[in-house]
């Protein structure tokens, strides 16, 4: 058997790569992130819940964001994470309602991830470059306040954004054999 590298979903979800650092200077605008999301809420989700809200950060206000995030950081930390934030051209901010059932909690985290990889892979397709960083500021609550993040929800991630030259190599994956064993009853 093997893999279905002629497809061209096939072909998108290898090709794509996170991009963390090597953005240009192109802007990203709020439209481009909100037809992405369009279609990338399009993702399974039970009892059609859709656990997700999202803020974006498009070009044109990153210098304001910047600021006020910087400013959660403590004083020592706050130019290297002005750096960090500056690398990017745009932001999303992923929060999921916090379901207090752990089944539900389970299938919510589970759709906003599928949701953020349809996302990232519609990205890719235009060209955009994208990453999910699940870093300590995300559990933060002075970031939580700055964002409007109530109790009961959740920051999933911030998705950085950006256009880019140089595409990262690949890095192989294990064969599925190595990962998959089959039931023997």
């Amino acid at each position: 058997m093997t893999a279905l590298t002629n497809s061209n979903i096939a072909k998108v979800i290898r090709e794509r790569r996170s991009i963390k650092t090597g953005y240009t200077d192109q802007p990203v605008s709020q439209e481009l992130i909100e037809m992405l999301l369009e279609d990338a809420v399009w993702a399974p989700n039970h009892g059609l819940r859709e656990p997700w809200r999202f803020i974006t950060v498009p070009t044109e206000k990153k210098q304001e964001f910047i600021s006020d995030l910087v400013a959660t950081f403590p004083k020592d930390m706050q130019e290297n994470r002005r750096t960090y934030f500056s690398m990017p051209s745009a932001f999303m901010v992923v929060i999921m309602k916090e379901d207090p059932r752990q089944k539900q909690w389970d299938e919510d985290y589970g759709a906003v991830s599928a949701m953020i990889q349809n996302f990232q892979l519609l990205a890719w397709e235009q060209g955009l470059g994208v990453v999910w960083k699940t870093n300590p500021h995300n559990y933060d609550p002075k970031v939580h306040k700055l964002l409007g993040v109530e109790p009961g929800e959740k920051i999933v991630g911030f998705i950085h954004m950006g256009y880019f030259e140089d595409t990262p190599i690949a890095r192989s994956r294990t064969p599925i054999k190595e990962k998959l064993s089959i039931y023997k009853g």
